[in-house]
């Protein structure tokens, strides 16, 4: 049976307008601005020929202040499941030459319906966020849409990896959905993120300032913390995204894309060895150790500069895909404060969410002292770290490099935290406090009736460290699994991770734990 030619023809006209989204004048103006559309993004996210569509005949359902007369391609976003790397992901793309975007009750099942597809299917979300919010003449459905949204995104948290990319504006109520994924990129121009513009802030509080200082890529990813990779443009965007899924599952009953090498390699590393400094109050550059750990030196960064007094990021050792959180003693000495326990405490739960062993790197002399810090809530915010990392099941290896001292020294995932096993370079000390604090309160009466107090004070130090705070003595109490050179690390810890993909572990039966937030 052949079919009648007009009706191909109007299928081929229904194509047509819906790829062609708002005309060509509009994309035109998007490509002067440097801009992709929302099908040009997705045609460079996925493999070519790969991708297909979810509801690209769907039109908004708007009959008021004269919405039944406009053409609204696709109500405004792109949606469907195409192929990276040979996994299946699901995507949607704001369509901004249609109605700025305009979330409206249609744009939303769509995405919701993406999502509830993508949990069912156990893939990967990735959408693209550039829209002009609320569709305004849908009134109230326009905020159920994003509500329903934002429900959806929970449904998925710690389901299946979500990615938000934001590439254009993404204002009020609508940033709050891309907050509540996973990872979020930014491109460094055209894009910004906020919930009240400055004209806004301006009216109700009468401050002055700019779009740079509140909504821009550069304030979220290093004062606020809410975007953690910054993209140059939308092609950089776009190959971050590539990169981070290179690491992550589909899903959270699978592994990680592990590629484990056929021979562990255990060859020194005289590098490591060099890096760490004679004098111990020299810091240690810990990017420089990770450089030296990770396969080819290839290590994604996450929030790279929000709270760099700790580093947290994505890597492969000896194939095994790894979540490393170190301090770094080169900013603030490594202490951990308020941003850094946030931090720290969010990428702890996303890898145990999905698999991902966890590699912690110590050197920390405790939590940052002062009244600002105390009246912020360190505890509060400390406490996120010692939670997330008690709660983790994921394999857990520890190396302690130098200093580790009190709380911190727990925060860091000590063997009473949960750590599977614990490596201590020779370098290391572990502590209630540093040795030159311990003798102020231990030595107290002997360094004052000394005759070179200075002198006596650093004998006793040394003492201190000998006796109380050396690595052997934390071997003796079983608090370590052994003391290694810094040469040797990346084989026994390559060893170490292979030896516990395998585990295992029970919790008591509970909907959650109530982590401190």
């Amino acid at each position: 049976m052949s079919i009648d030619p007009a009706l191909l023809e109007r299928l081929e006209n229904a194509r047509n307008t819906a790829e062609a989204g708002g005309g060509e004048a509009r994309i035109a103006k998007r490509h002067e601005k440097g801009l992709l559309t929302a099908r040009e993004r997705l045609a460079r996210l996925f493999e070519p020929g790969t991708f297909m569509e979810f509801g690209k005949h769907a039109q908004h359902a708007c009959h008021q202040f004269g919405m039944e007369k406009k053409s609204m391609p696709g109500d405004g976003v792109v949606t469907g499941v195409g192929y990276i790397d040979g996994r299946p992901v699901a995507a949607f793309s704001q369509d901004f030459t249609v109605g700025g975007g305009a979330l409206g009750r249609i744009h939303a099942k769509k995405i919701c319906d993406l999502m509830e597809y993508a949990g069912q299917a156990g893939m990967p979300v990735f959408g693209i966020n550039d829209s002009g919010g609320a569709r305004i003449q849908e009134g109230e459905e326009s905020l159920s849409g994003y509500g329903q949204v934002f429900f959806k995104n929970v449904l998925l948290s710690g389901v299946v990896p979500q990615i938000s990319l934001i590439a254009g504006p993404c204002a009020g109520g609508a940033a709050y959905s891309p907050a509540l994924t996973d990872f979020l990129i930014m491109t460094r121009s055209n894009a910004q993120m906020f919930i009240c513009g400055p004209e806004v802030i301006k009216a109700s509080t009468g401050q002055v300032t700019t779009m740079e200082e509140i909504g821009s890529a550069d304030a979220h990813a290093a004062i606020s913390g809410n975007v953690h990779f910054v993209a140059e443009d939308e092609d950089h965007a776009i190959e971050i995204a590539h990169k981070l899924l290179s690491f992550l599952p589909s899903n959270n009953v699978s592994d990680p894309p592990h590629k484990p090498m056929e021979n562990l390699v255990f060859n020194p590393d005289p590098v490591m060895n060099e890096l760490v400094p004679a004098d111990p109050r020299e810091p240690i550059d810990v990017k420089r150790v990770i450089a030296q750990l990770v396969d080819h030196g290839d290590f994604l960064e996450v929030q790279e500069h929000f709270a760099p007094n700790i580093v947290v990021g994505l890597c492969r050792i000896q194939g095994l895909v790894t979540g490393i959180v170190a301090n770094q003693p080169a900013i603030k000495a490594g202490t951990l404060d308020i941003d850094a326990s946030d931090k720290a405490a969010r990428f702890i739960r996303f890898c145990n969410i999905f698999n991902i062993p966890l590699l912690t790197l110590v050197d920390v002399p405790g939590f940052l002292p002062g009244v600002a810090q105390e009246r912020g809530g360190i505890i509060r915010h400390g406490a996120k770290m010692l939670f997330a990392y008690a709660a983790s099941t994921v394999p857990k290896i520890t190396v302690i490099m130098r200093k580790a001292y009190g709380g911190a020294y727990l925060a860091m995932c000590s063997a009473d935290m949960g750590a599977d096993m614990v490596f201590a370079w020779p370098t290391a000390e572990i502590a209630v406090m540093g040795a030159d604090g311990a003798v102020k309160i231990l030595y107290k009466r002997e360094i004052a009736a000394a005759e070179d107090p200075a002198q006596a004070s650093a004998e006793y130090a040394k003492e201190y460290r000998d006796k109380f705070a050396s690595p052997y003595q934390a071997a003796a109490k079983a608090m370590i699994t052994d003391v290694i050179e810094p040469s040797q690390t990346r084989g026994i810890v390559s060893m170490a991770l292979r030896n516990t993909l395998s585990k295992r572990e029970t919790r008591p039966p509970k909907k959650h734990g109530n982590i401190p937030l």
